[in-house]
């Protein structure tokens, strides 16, 4: 399983996947801060079983610390896309090809608006302008290596009888696409609206959660409302990275516990930490019940794909 973390330059999509993996990369209010895509292993959490039944655990394959579960998944984020990115705009074509093998995509979202499409410092920028450009980006890139499977199919079918589902499942096989997936597609929208079909391909094999990232933010709050009511089809999470970050560290620092998303103090700190720490409580913990970061991956594996632990 591999989780692509997505989203236009300077969204706080390094500092999500850097929340998530505590792995350190470039992060920076600029766009382009990455290029190469960064690959690291986040954690699912779930309640484990040995509390219930008052048993140590040993676990192999995951971490059991406190009574929970953490699950290693694999996730990769790949640089910032810009508008016609699927053209090659800002080497969206690289860009976009590092996601081949993902299957689902965490779209990172600034829902402060205050960069613009292409991550650049604004004022009022709609995020939900962000939303409908990256995703058509997407489906978009889709298409386009579906017509090439569909030209693959046409000159086949000149020789003799084939299979455009067979046809299309050897075409995508590299992107991690199933043959079920692409009958699924088939059976429920058919391939005379190329575009169309592609599109919802696309939902299906690399279905797409928005992270609304930067929540701390004064103008986030009514963004956030408003990209609720107007997309009520997306899984949309209130997330702060950055907070993410400065809780991990300073619990790996021994300064803090946070249990039940509440902030315990038993380290030494200084004035300017202390409120900071006093701000992700009030205005991230308390109002929106976690930073996000985890309610994302939880909701990437278990939701949308459907996994289920046993």
């Amino acid at each position: 399983m591999l989780i692509g973390v997505i989203g236009k330059p300077s969204s706080g999509k390094s500092s999500f996947f850097k929340a998530a993996t505590m792995i350190d990369v470039a992060i920076a209010d600029y766009p382009f801060t990455t290029i190469k895509p960064n690959t690291g292993v986040g954690y699912v959490v779930i309640d484990c079983v040995c509390k219930e039944y008052g048993v140590k655990c040993s676990p192999n394959n995951f971490l059991c610390i406190e009574g929970k579960r953490f699950i290693p998944v694999k996730l990769i984020d790949v640089a910032g896309l810009v508008p016609d990115a699927h053209l090659g705009k800002g080497m969206g074509n690289q860009f976009l090809d590092d996601l081949r093998q993902a299957d689902c995509l965490i779209h990172v979202v600034d829902s402060s608006g205050l960069t613009d499409a292409e991550g650049k410092p604004a004022k009022d920028h709609d995020p939900e302008e962000d939303v409908k450009f990256l995703e058509r980006e997407i489906d978009l890139w889709f298409a386009k290596i579906i017509e090439r499977g569909m030209e693959k199919y046409l000159k086949k079918k000149q020789f003799g009888k084939v299979e455009v589902l067979q046809v299309l499942s050897e075409h995508l096989s590299g992107l991690g696409i199933s043959k079920e997936q692409i009958k699924q597609a088939l059976d429920q929208h058919g391939i005379d609206d190329l575009e169309e079909f592609s599109f919802h391909l696309r939902k299906i094999s690399k279905p797409i959660i928005v992270a609304a990232n930067k929540i701390d933010l004064p103008s986030s709050e009514e963004n956030l409302k408003k990209m609720k009511e107007d997309f009520p089809e997306l899984t949309i999470i209130p997330t702060c990275a950055a907070a993410e970050i400065s809780l991990k560290i300073a619990k790996e620092k021994g300064v803090i516990k946070c249990q039940n998303n509440i902030i315990e103090i038993i380290g030494q700190v200084d004035d300017k930490q202390k409120k900071g720490l006093e701000f992700i409580q009030k205005n991230i913990l308390e109002k929106y019940g976690s930073t996000g970061v985890q309610d994302c991956l939880n909701k990437a594996v278990f939701d949308v794909l459907g996994y289920i632990v046993v």
